[in-house]
Order: C-alpha cells, then sequence, then structure tokens
C-alpha cells in the first residue's frame, strides 16, 4: 500500500492551570484600567462633593462659565455670586467649579 492508515489521535488534554492563565492579561488590564482611570475620577468627585457641601457666604469662586464672584448666600440647591458691587446672580452649585483662597479677587 503506497497509503498508510491514519488512526484518529486524541487531542492533549488540557489542565485547569492553562485555562486561568489565559484569563491573566484580561484581569490585569482591569486593574490597571482601575488605577488609572477609575480611582482618581471617583477621588475627584469626592472632593468636589466636599467642596460644594462646604461651601459658604463669604467665599470667593469661580463658575464653570469663568465668572470669578462672592457667594452672598448659600441655599440647598442653589448659590447667589456678587460679580460686581450690586449685582448678583443665581446658579445651581454644581455650577461652582472651584473656591478661591480669601482676598483673590480685588475690588475696583
Amino acid at each position: 500500500m503506497l497509503i498508510s492508515n491514519a488512526f484518529a489521535q486524541s487531542a492533549p488534554a488540557g489542565d485547569a492551570a492553562g485555562g486561568l492563565m489565559s484569563f491573566i492579561p484580561l484581569i490585569l488590564m482591569f486593574v490597571v484600567l482601575y488605577f488609572i482611570m477609575i480611582r482618581p475620577q471617583m477621588k475627584r468627585q469626592k472632593e468636589m462633593k466636599v467642596m460644594l457641601e462646604a461651601l459658604a457666604a463669604g467665599d470667593e469662586v469661580i463658575t464653570v462659565g469663568g465668572i470669578l464672584g462672592k457667594v452672598t448666600a448659600v441655599k440647598d440647591q442653589y448659590v447667589t455670586v456678587e460679580i460686581v458691587a450690586g449685582t448678583e446672580v443665581q446658579m445651581q452649585k454644581n455650577a461652582v467649579t472651584s473656591v478661591l483662597p480669601k482676598g483673590t479677587i480685588k475690588s475696583v
């Protein structure tokens, strides 16, 4: 015979460690993603919440639109900001980006 008989061979049995080894890169990717993106974002959100809760009358702030002013009144969800002497604007607390150190805004 010119052609030899071919016998079916069973595939080698895979062990459980081989299956786990294929998931290690995926697990490592999620761990790195957590420490690089998710954790710092959660920290920033927490700091922003603390800043907004501590907002009080007399604080000097910057708003989302870039307006600098002094807080004159604080309510549950709203804050009143004096931009220029005699000009007050009422806005949501979420519009406040940051609180400036006292004396930053010089009145003209």
